[in-house]
């Protein structure tokens, strides 16, 4: 099962997606026939995760050059700025768009090769994280503390720190995940719940306040999430949360492993103070399920990110290498 694919149909083509924001009571594939419909689709999160925006965004620019229409490059730069922080957004959109002079058919094979590199980036990550957390744990079972959804819905292929999760299981060296839910629209809880439960893994969601006490008194021995950006100094940007459970870790002295394809990797900014935080709206953070549970008169504050400073994080694993940031490398 792919999240997001391109697929030719009599009509014309089509990037058919899993709608995220009906998981998990429905798995519904949502077709996008239009740039317009992928972009709103990347608004409202039905697909999300740093590499399955990429190759989304590249669908996109696929789509554009379908129909070609007169206002294709606003089409298109709409879908680049969908979701700022998310440098594997623009990158795929700017690449399938390099083949624009090809017409659709090369527009077309630049997406589908974003999509399958992304997929062979998931496998390799899987087997480089597993080694990893074989090397800082030892013989003890990894006990994994998570955020957010870094699992197949993320990508294309099975997953970025989900699918170490997988392959330390396939090893048989996994004990226990627990999955901070991840508020405000609890992608830890919905999704990251979801895919656990399919690949048998023992798992519980904690709220997101409780990670760094679990990681105080033992409940974790490793912290395994991704990024939606990596800048040049190391810093990572990552769902609002990250930079609480990578303290936690840091005073509890448990390793805090981000994993993240190298498309993922931004070296062309400097620090995370310089990437643009997306701030959601109030609704998501005032209410629930459209009942509203705050004061009439109440604001809200809803970054959909933060940035991890560098000396939290002990590595970066990615699908070309291992960073190791506790002794001093950086990517």
């Amino acid at each position: 099962m792919r999240s997001v694919d391109l697929l030719d149909t009599p009509d014309g083509p089509v990037v058919e997606m899993i709608d995220q924001t009906l998981l998990p009571a429905e798995l519904v594939m949502l077709r996008c026939r239009t740039p317009v419909e992928v972009t709103d689709a990347i608004g409202r999160l039905a697909v999300r995760g740093a590499p399955a925006l990429g190759v989304a965004g590249a669908m996109g620019v696929a789509l554009a050059a379908w129909h070609a229409t007169a206002g294709m490059t606003a089409e298109i730069d709409a879908l680049r700025d969908a979701r700022p922080p998310a440098v594997n957004l623009a990158r795929g959109v700017d690449r399938a768009a390099g083949a624009l002079a090809g017409g659709y058919p090369a527009v077309r094979d630049a997406a589908l090769a974003l999509r399958d590199e992304e997929e062979a980036a998931s496998r390799a990550m899987a087997t480089r994280g597993a080694d990893v957390v074989g090397e800082l744990l030892g013989d003890a079972p990894a006990r994994v503390l998570t955020h957010c959804n870094k699992g197949l819905l993320a990508t294309t292929g099975d997953g970025i720190a989900l699918a170490v999760v997988r392959e330390i299981h396939r090893r048989q060296r996994l004990a226990s995940v627990v999955a901070s839910e991840t508020r405000p629209l609890l992608q830890g809880a919905r999704l990251t719940g979801w895919e656990l439960e399919r690949l048998g893994v023992p798992y519980r969601i904690a709220v997101d306040g409780a990670g760094p006490f679990l990681l105080a008194r033992g409940e974790a021995n490793v912290v395994l999430l991704g990024a939606d950006r990596v800048c040049a100094n190391g810093d990572v940007v990552n769902k609002v949360g990250t930079y609480a459970h990578a303290l936690g870790a840091h005073r509890a002295g448990v390793p805090f492993l981000v994993v993240a394809p190298e498309s993922t990797v931004d070296r062309d900014t400097a620090s995370g103070d310089r990437v643009s935080i997306e701030d959601r709206g109030a609704a998501e953070v005032l209410g629930f399920a459209g009942v509203r549970v705050a004061p009439e008169a109440a604001g809200a504050i809803n970054p959909a990110f933060d940035v991890t400073p560098a000396d939290l994080v002990t590595a970066l694993v990615t699908d070309r290498c291992v960073v190791r940031y506790d002794r001093g490398e950086l990517p």
